[in-house]
C-alpha cells in the first residue's frame, strides 16, 4: 500500500520523539492527546489517535486493581463489618442525600 504521508523523527536519549507536523495534522492530534500503536507481525507499525476513555476517576481503576490483588493474596485480612460501626455510620449519615451525578463546585474541582 503506497504511503499517503511519509515522515520521520528521531529518538532522544530518553527514547522520546516529536510527532512530525504532517502526522499530527493528518491524525488531528493536539497537545495531551494519546497515540495508539499497533505493531504487526511483519514489523509494520500502525499509529492512530487513541480513542478517549470514558470520563472517570483516573485513580479508581488502579485502586480497584490493588484491592483485588490484595484480597486474592491475603484473604485472611478480610473482616466482617462490626455491627456497632455500621450503626454509627448510619446514624452519622441519616437524612443525607447525595447526588453522585451532580457536577462538582469550583471549590471541589
Amino acid at each position: 500500500m503506497p504511503a499517503l504521508i511519509a515522515a520521520e523523527s528521531t529518538l532522544t536519549d530518553r527514547y522520546q520523539t516529536t510527532v512530525p507536523e504532517p502526522v499530527r495534522k493528518a491524525l488531528g492530534l493536539t497537545k495531551r492527546d494519546k497515540i495508539s500503536y499497533v505493531i504487526r507481525s511483519d514489523g509494520e507499525v500502525v499509529l492512530t489517535r487513541a480513542q478517549p476513555e470514558a470520563e472517570g476517576d483516573p485513580a479508581l481503576e488502579p485502586f480497584l486493581h490493588f484491592l483485588a490483588q490484595d484480597i486474592a493474596q491475603h484473604p485472611e485480612h478480610l473482616q466482617a463489618l462490626d455491627a456497632s460501626l455500621l450503626q454509627r455510620v448510619q446514624a452519622l449519615t441519616q437524612g443525607m442525600v447525595v447526588d453522585l451525578d451532580a457536577p462538582l463546585s469550583a471549590d471541589d474541582e
